[in-house]
């Protein structure tokens, strides 16, 4: 790999971002491709689906046998609310591989004693999430059903074009969030991108039915980035 390769590899690695090391074998010639570039034809097929699985390989393109090593920030659940759901949700998603994170500034709530072994943190969402910000490989459930504690998450996931943002509430509870969201200054199409009701509609009824629901949800948004757009133009 060329040093300037390298440094770039390592630069986005720190920042959170997706790359891919794209290597000529026949010439051994490498460059690094960012999530989002443009690149056209049958390579540009394969690097977009090493995006959306994380998988290394070598593919053959235009003629040629290429190697893609595939760099993706490992994908994150942080979740709004230390409520039942979340007691269910946080053991499901380390099994899964999605490292977890919850916030609630109700101390009742958020102690250790009901989130062992969990990143918990007992603050306001505004609060942790300027120290620690969200990113695009980040999901983000948001079930606390407390507008004082939901919406500024919310608005942050979208603005940080998180993978996956859900919010507990029904479709009614939900209008009237919009109506918040909106008055925040949050856009009708970035508003479009909340799953409320959150959760695939399984039909989900107890909190860990729930949990599971919203797993799957977050998961299917990860592995399918990247086709909303081809499925627009369809």
């Amino acid at each position: 790999m060329n040093p300037y390769a390298l440094k770039t590899l390592n630069a986005e690695r720190r920042a959170r971002r997706a790359v891919i090391l794209v290597t000529d074998l026949g010439d051994g010639r490498d460059r690094i491709v960012r999530e989002g570039d443009q690149v056209a034809g049958e390579l540009g097929a394969a690097i977009a689906k090493a995006f959306r699985s994380g998988n290394s390989g070598s593919v053959e393109a235009e003629g040629r046998t290429i190697f893609l090593n595939a760099y993706l920030p490992q994908p994150r659940l942080v979740v709004i609310g230390a409520v039942h759901i979340s007691q269910a949700l946080a053991p499901m998603a380390r099994i899964a591989g999605y490292p977890v994170e919850i916030v609630d500034p109700r101390t009742a709530f958020a102690t250790a004693d009901r989130f062992p072994d969990v990143a918990l943190r007992a603050e306001w969402p505004e609060d942790i999430l300027k120290r620690q910000p969200l990113d695009s490989y980040t999901a983000l459930a948001a079930v606390t059903h407390d507008p004082k504690i939901d919406d500024f998450a919310l608005k942050a996931a979208l603005d940080a074009n998180c993978f996956y943002v859900g919010a507990l509430g029904s479709r009614k509870t939900h209008a009237k969030r919009v109506e918040r969201l909106l008055a925040l200054g949050a856009t009708a199409d970035q508003i479009a991108r909340i799953h409320a009701p959150i959760g695939l509609d399984i039909g989900a009824a107890s909190p860990a039915e729930i949990a599971v629901a919203v797993l799957a949800q977050a998961i299917q948004a990860f592995r399918s980035r990247g086709l909303e757009s081809k499925d627009a133009v369809a």
